[in-house]
């Protein structure tokens, strides 16, 4: 048995941080250091589940104006 994950064993580009994906911004990873695509993560989470209030804040903007 090995400490290495799969894609690390293969040579393959990934990332071993999560995707945070926020509605109305850019999606951000949990590594400060990473720089693979979006699609090279095995792990996506939408803000909300990380505690982000990105969203909400949106929302409650959009219902002042109107």
């Amino acid at each position: 048995m090995t400490e290495q994950c799969r894609a690390c064993r293969a040579g393959l580009e990934h990332c071993h941080g999560a995707l945070i994906h926020h509605p109305y911004r850019r999606d951000e990873c949990t590594e400060p250091d990473c720089f693979v695509t979006d699609v090279a993560h095995a792990l996506h989470l939408d803000c909300d589940a990380v505690g982000c209030t990105c969203d909400v804040a949106v929302a409650v903007s959009a219902h002042r104006v109107g």
